[in-house]
Order: structure tokens, then sequence, then C-alpha cells
């Protein structure tokens, strides 16, 4: 079995896998082209177009992240070879950690305390009852679902929302295009954990953004594709022009790194972090990826990614 990886710090992947698969030969893109060519597996974060089209007979493709959007867009990618991705490994609490930050810091009122501080204004605010803060989380995956139940864990209203219906303890979810207009009108925060296909691109745009009540949040912690950025600026006010969106914690765009001339950057109701939600823990993801390559060679069925709908 031959497996090549390409991911940062390929070096701790390869050996990890190598340690865990004594009998495979694991190399790191950065090997010779003749010897990474014809790899039984590869195990990719981003992988670069002649990667995927110097591989003549790949068994499978392991995604190393939750998200396929930049895999199934590369050129070159193979047809007909299963793809799997990593489905959780770890991610899922470190993004509840992240959104659980992002909501608390609207729900106590963080972002006003910050705005007051050059000022040196001391001004408390009063703290909402949580029944009275829903949150909406927008994906209802593995990882949307973990996220969701956890601002349920710790008190607040939660509605999710996802393609199709779906049921998790504690948490009102909704579907289809009903539901989401449902969820707009009530969230006090609304939390993006959506999959990058043609049918989530700008799910939240103007008309939608519009239908959030005054005061509201967005916390994105999942594809940059998921929001029409001039739309949220429109939303949140800029150029002496008022919004009816209070912020946004923002950790993902549609270009990556974020441009430093994007006005995000300076928007004083904007928190940029450069798409760390959710790192990979190396450990667990290691435990998926071998799993996987021991499915695959034993002929298993696994739940695989449908390239026509981008999950």
């Amino acid at each position: 079995m031959k497996v090549v990886v390409h991911i940062d710090d390929a070096a701790q992947w390869q050996a990890a896998i190598a340690e865990a698969l004594p009998e495979a030969t694991v190399l790191t893109s950065d090997a010779p082209a003749s010897e990474r060519a014809n790899a039984d597996y590869l195990a990719v974060w981003k992988a670069p177009a002649h990667l995927l089209q110097e591989q003549t007979q790949l068994k499978g493709i392991i995604n190393l992240g939750a998200g396929v959007d930049y895999l199934l867009k590369t050129p070159g990618l193979p047809k007909d070879v299963p793809i799997v991705k990593l489905r959780d490994a770890g991610m899922s609490e470190l993004m509840a950690d992240y959104v659980l930050y992002g909501v608390l810091h609207f729900y106590r009122s963080m972002d006003r305390y910050a705005a007051q501080q050059p000022n040196a204004q001391w001004q408390p605010h009063a703290v909402p009852d949580k029944a009275n803060w829903p949150v909406g989380v927008l994906g209802l995956g593995a990882i949307g679902s973990y996220v969701a139940s956890a601002l349920q864990q710790a008190g607040l209203p939660v509605l999710g929302w996802s393609r199709t219906p779906k049921q998790i303890s504690g948490v009102r979810c909704l579907h289809g295009e009903d539901g989401l207009n449902e969820l707009l009108n009530q969230a006090q925060s609304v939390v993006t954990i959506l999959p990058d296909t043609a049918a989530t691109q700008h799910i939240l745009n103007a008309e939608r953004l519009a239908q959030l009540p005054k005061g509201a949040s967005i916390i994105n912690p999942g594809r940059g594709s998921l929001i029409d950025e001039q739309a949220l600026l429109d939303a949140l006010g800029h150029d002496g022009q008022p919004g009816h969106l209070r912020g946004a914690l923002l950790d993902v765009f549609h270009e990556e790194p974020l441009p430093a001339n994007n006005p995000l950057w300076q928007h004083p109701k904007v928190i940029v972090t450069p798409h760390m939600a959710a790192p990979t823990p190396l450990n667990d993801a290691i435990d998926q990826v071998i799993s996987y390559l021991h499915a695959f060679e034993a002929g298993e069925t696994l739940a695989t990614i449908n390239p026509d709908m981008g999950y």
C-alpha cells in the first residue's frame, strides 16, 4: 500500500501514519514525482492539481478536513475514485468552544464594553434572560449537531436548520425554506456551519440578513461563501450608513488570507480570526485516517462524498 500525504506539517502526518501502518509506504507530496506517482491512496488537504493528475491507480482519497469544496474544485480530480472526509475527528469540541465564545461575546455585551473602554466609559449593561436569546445554527452535520447541543446545554434556546429533517435532543430542528425563514425571524445570533455547495453559496444574502431581528449577530466558522460580504457590511452599517445588525465574528472568508484592504478588517462591529476555529487535532485525525485505510483495503462500504451534492 502506498499513501501520499499533502497538508501543512505533512511530515508529522507521514510519520504518524507510517508508525500505525509499518507495512505501508507513506510519502509526503515533497517526494520525487517518480516515487509519489501511482499511489493507492492520497491523504490530502488542499492538494495541488499536479498531485491528483499524476495518479493512475488510486483506490481512495481521504480529505484531511471536514470541508471538501477545495478538493472537488481542483482540476484533475479523478472521477469514480471514492472520497471520504474527516468527520468530527476532535474538531467538534473546538468548534463548539469558538461558537460559544462568539454567542457569549454578544449576549454579555463584551462588544459594547470594548467600545466603551477607549472613552473610559463606566456603563454596565443588563444581562438578558437566556430564554430571550435564541441561537440559530445553520447546518446540522456531525459538527453542527454537536455545536447545537453544546449551546443548548449552556442554557440557550437553539433553532437548528438543515436541508433535510434532523432530530437533536433539546434542539428545535427546522428544514426547508419555511424553516429557514422561521429561524431567521427569531435568532439573536446566527451560526453558519454549512458546507460550500451551489445551494449554500450566499445563503445569507441581503434579503435573508434583513430578516434578522434588529441587533442580531452573525458567527461564521463554516465557509466564507455562505455570506455575501457586501450585504453583511451593509447590514452592519458602514461609511456613515446605519445597519440593523449588531456585530459579527468571522473566521472564514471568500478570499483567504483576508486581503489587508478588505473593509472587514477595520469594521468596528467585526472580529476577524484567521480560519482557526477548529484546527484538526492530529491524534484524533490519524485514528480516523487509519480506520479509513483499513476499511478501503478490506473492501468495506464507507460513507463517501457525493461530488454532485458537495458533501
